[in-house]
């Protein structure tokens, strides 16, 4: 069990919003807020799934905890036995469960990573490292884009450290533009204690078009990532929201939030119909991670080029399913030179620390 002083930073106060609730998450790494009274009781939880789901529903920053939150969360005593927390975990597919005494005061919290054996996912996760980073250059033009370095090793190595401590030990790199540096960097995985293997693309096939080279259909579930996001997200957690799901293909999105500068007057024709002040543009938009079942790899074509979003609208018309899984945590797609800088200043993720 996690005591109440080690997950301090997973509390919430009741009357917290949106905004503050996603500090929480973002900075006690638990993903689950614990919201509580000012005497301690406990009133509520809230899940990364809630932030989500919240999102997707069209909440903002400034929606109260008390909307979001559920108040009929599981809980456990403090005498209750590991195998019995581990049951209930397993039969409510949930990863966390707070502990109260009799009178509903938070002790701590229970944990699956705490809980259980250490978990190993066979899933495969390929790493698309064969971009040119044209936006980068001269930084790219005597080395890959996924291998230029922040926090004194490349984007790439932060990948797979971060995907590694998740459970995830078989990755696959697809290179291209210099990705003879990609290999002799990485060699087998030996050195991080996994299996690298590699896809060699005669030429860009695009975010999806290198897994038509993949061979033999895997029989799990492939997490796929571009070799340039950072991300401060759980691949785990990820994986295990496409499964509850049941979902065909995964793409994780990123809520981006646009404020007009200028107050917008609604027409219809020449007639004025309304105003509205300077109003926010909701969007979603690709993250650049994505799980995607054995099935779906069929509808890669082979040898042409082939972007992640045709072949997510390839799946409705033959009867798939994609859903998205929103992103709340910190998130940087290093496309760019100005993303480059702020990587390398350490502003996100705070994973780089490690």
């Amino acid at each position: 069990m996690i005591s109440l002083d080690d997950c301090r930073k997973a509390l919430v106060q009741s009357g917290a919003t949106l905004d503050t609730l996603i500090q929480c998450l973002d900075r006690s790494t638990l993903q689950i807020a614990l919201v509580v009274s000012p005497d301690g009781l406990l009133e509520g939880t809230v899940t990364d799934g809630d932030v989500r789901r919240a999102l997707l529903r069209g909440g903002n920053m400034r929606t109260p905890v008390e909307n979001i939150m559920s108040r009929k969360s599981l809980v456990v005593p403090t005498d209750l036995h590991r195998e019995a927390v581990l049951h209930l975990m397993r039969v409510n597919k949930i990863h966390q469960i707070p502990v109260v005494d009799e009178a509903r005061r938070l002790v701590g919290l229970h944990i699956w990573n705490e809980v259980s054996a250490e978990r190993k996912h066979a899933n495969l996760f390929v790493i698309m490292a064969g971009g040119r980073g044209t936006r980068l250059r001269p930084h790219t033009e005597n080395c890959p884009k996924p291998m230029l370095e922040v926090a004194g090793k490349p984007m790439l190595e932060h990948i797979i450290t971060k995907a590694k401590e998740e459970g995830f030990t078989r990755f696959v790199l697809a290179i291209h533009y210099l990705g003879h540096m990609v290999e002799e960097y990485f060699q087998d995985g030996r050195r991080w204690e996994v299996s690298i293997e590699y896809l060699r693309e005669p030429e860009p096939r695009g975010t999806a078009g290198a897994l038509a080279l993949l061979g033999e259909t895997p029989s799990d579930a492939v997490l796929v990532t571009n070799g340039d996001v950072l991300l401060e997200a759980n691949y785990a957690a990820m994986l295990d929201y496409h499964q509850t799901h049941a979902a065909d293909a995964t793409m994780a999105v990123r809520i981006h939030e646009w404020s007009h500068p200028y107050g917008v007057v609604r027409t219809s024709g020449v007639e004025i119909t309304g105003f509205e002040e300077k109003p926010v543009q909701r969007s979603q938009i690709n993250a650049g991670v994505y799980v995607l079942e054995p099935a779906v790899l069929r509808h890669v074509p082979a040898e042409t080029y082939c972007d992640m979003p045709s072949l997510f609208s390839a799946l409705k018309p033959n009867g798939m399913r994609g859903v998205v899984y929103p992103l709340h945590e910190p998130w940087l797609d290093v496309g760019r030179l100005p993303d480059l800088e702020q990587a390398r200043a350490q502003q996100l993720p705070p994973f780089f620390s490690l």
